[in-house]
């Protein structure tokens, strides 16, 4: 399959946004989550105390996170933010 000029630009741009994309995670966590985070537990850093939910999965940590759990509410209290701006942070 032959692309043309257009082709080749949808997608690099593409490749571009996803890239994008995943670089933003930490700006979104540190826009949003970071200020609750470094004094709320799991605090940032703590490797032990993430320990348990990063081993749930990305998939259970972004429900939980959008759903809210414990003192953390729903999208930890922006509810601005995409699904998709969760699980990249």
């Amino acid at each position: 399959m032959k692309l043309s000029t257009f082709g080749w630009l949808f997608v690099g741009a593409v490749i571009v946004a996803s890239a994008a994309s995943a670089a933003d995670g930490s700006a979104i966590y540190d826009a949003n989550c970071a200020m609750c985070h470094k004094v709320l537990k799991p605090k940032t850093g703590d490797k032990a105390a993430w320990a348990p939910l990063v081993a749930q999965g990305v998939d259970v940590l972004t429900a939980t996170t959008i759903k809210g759990k414990g003192m953390m509410p729903p999208k930890g209290g922006k509810p601005n933010l995409s699904d998709a701006d969760i699980k990249a942070a």
